[in-house]
C-alpha cells in the first residue's frame, strides 16, 4: 500500500484498535527525536510497541509502506464538531447571540464527534482538537479537548473544560447592540468579574445559610480565577491584546492570546505577562483586525521563548475549516 503520507491517524479508528500493524517508511517524523530513514513502526492492540530500523515483523502483522510517516497533529484552536460543514444554523452551534457573555455554555453539550468535518480533518492526519465555542462575543462559551476518533463525545474526548473562550476587538461590536465600542467591552468583563470575586468569596463563609445559590455563569468564571481553566482570548491588534494582559494581571488568570496577529510587536509585554499564544493560521486573511499580521511571527515569538502553538480557526464560508497541515 503506497501513499506519500500515511499517519500515526491508523490508531485512530475502531477498526484498528485489536490490530497488529508493521508500517514501513523511508522517513520517519518522531516527536522529540531526529527523523529515521528507511524504519518501521509496530503496532500492537492499537498502541505503538517500537519505531526503529531493522526491525523484525512477527507473523500476522498486516504490512503497509509508504515514503512519510509522522504523528498525528494537534489543531490547537478550531470549531470543527461545533460548527458544521452544511453552514445552515442547525449545524453552527458556535456562537449563541442571546448574550455576550455566557462562560456557562459546555462544548460538550454541543460538540457532534459524527459531524462530516470531523473526519475530513482526521483524513488529513489531525488526531487531536482544542475545539469549542468561537470568535465573537465577550465570553462565547467553554471549549474542550478531543480525539478525532469514531466513537460518543464521552469516547472521544480528553478534557471536557479546557479554557474559556473570549473575544476582544470589531467581531464582538458586529454581532451585539451592546458593546458598541472597545471601552464598553473591558468594562462589561470588568463587572462581570468583580461579580464572580464577591460569589467566589461569599462560597467560602463560615456561615452556610449565607453561601450564594448555585449560578452556573459564576461557577464558570470561578474556575478561571482559582486558575483550575485559562482564558483563551482572541486579540489581534496591538491595543486589543495590551487589553487582554491588563484584564488577566488585574483579576490574576492564566491567559492564552488567540489569533495575536500582531504579537510580534508586543514580546516584552506578553512575556511578562507569562501568556501563551496560539496564533492566526498561515493561510489567515490579512484585513481588518488582521491587517498588519506577520507570516514570520511563528518564528520571531518562538525566538523570543514564548510557547505557540498553530490554529486552523474558523472560516465563515464552506468548507467550513482551514487544514493546519498547510
Amino acid at each position: 500500500m503506497k501513499k506519500l503520507i500515511v499517519v500515526f491517524i491508523l490508531l485512530t479508528g475502531s477498526a484498528t484498535l485489536k490490530a497488529q500493524i508493521a508500517i514501513k517508511a523511508e522517513t520517519i517524523y518522531t516527536v522529540s527525536g531526529s527523523p529515521i530513514r528507511n524504519g518501521i513502526v509496530l503496532v500492537k492492540d492499537g498502541k505503538i510497541e517500537n519505531v526503529g530500523t531493522g526491525l523484525s515483523i512477527p507473523e500476522g502483522y498486516k504490512i503497509f509502506e509508504t515514503k512519510v510517516l509522522s504523528p498525528g497533529l494537534v489543531d490547537a484552536r478550531t470549531l470543527v464538531g461545533i460548527s458544521g460543514s452544511l453552514n445552515i444554523p442547525t449545524d453552527q452551534d458556535q456562537l449563541d447571540k442571546t448574550s455576550p457573555i455566557q462562560p456557562e455554555l459546555r462544548a460538550i453539550d454541543a460538540y457532534n464527534p459524527e459531524e462530516k468535518l470531523v473526519k475530513v480533518v482526521r483524513d488529513y492526519g489531525i488526531t487531536t482538537i482544542h475545539t469549542g465555542h468561537g470568535v465573537g462575543a465577550l465570553v462565547s462559551g467553554q471549549t474542550m479537548i478531543a480525539k478525532t476518533k469514531v466513537g460518543t463525545v464521552e469516547t472521544v474526548v480528553i478534557q471536557p473544560l479546557s479554557m474559556l473562550a473570549m473575544t476582544l476587538g470589531p467581531s464582538v461590536s458586529s454581532n451585539f447592540t451592546s458593546p458598541g465600542t472597545k471601552a464598553k467591552q473591558m468594562a462589561m468583563i470588568r463587572m462581570e468579574f468583580i461579580k464572580a470575586q464577591s460569589y467566589q468569596k461569599k462560597q467560602t463563609d463560615k456561615d452556610t445559610t449565607k453561601r450564594p445559590a448555585a449560578d452556573l455563569k459564576m461557577d464558570a468564571l470561578v474556575k478561571l480565577l482559582n486558575g483550575e481553566i485559562k482564558a483563551l482570548i482572541t486579540a489581534n491588534s496591538s491595543n486589543d491584546i495590551m487589553s487582554a494582559i491588563r484584564l488577566a494581571k488585574e483579576f490574576n488568570f492564566k491567559l492564552v492570546i488567540n489569533g495575536a496577529a500582531e504579537a510580534y510587536r508586543l514580546i516584552p509585554e506578553i512575556k511578562a505577562a507569562n501568556a501563551e499564544i496560539v496564533l492566526h493560521a498561515t493561510m489567515a486573511r490579512n484585513g481588518g483586525d488582521m491587517v498588519n499580521m506577520n507570516r514570520e511571527s511563528a518564528a520571531i515569538l518562538t525566538a523570543a521563548g514564548i510557547p505557540v502553538s498553530i490554529e486552523s480557526g474558523f472560516e465563515a464560508y464552506v468548507p467550513k475549516t482551514r487544514i493546519i497541515l498547510f
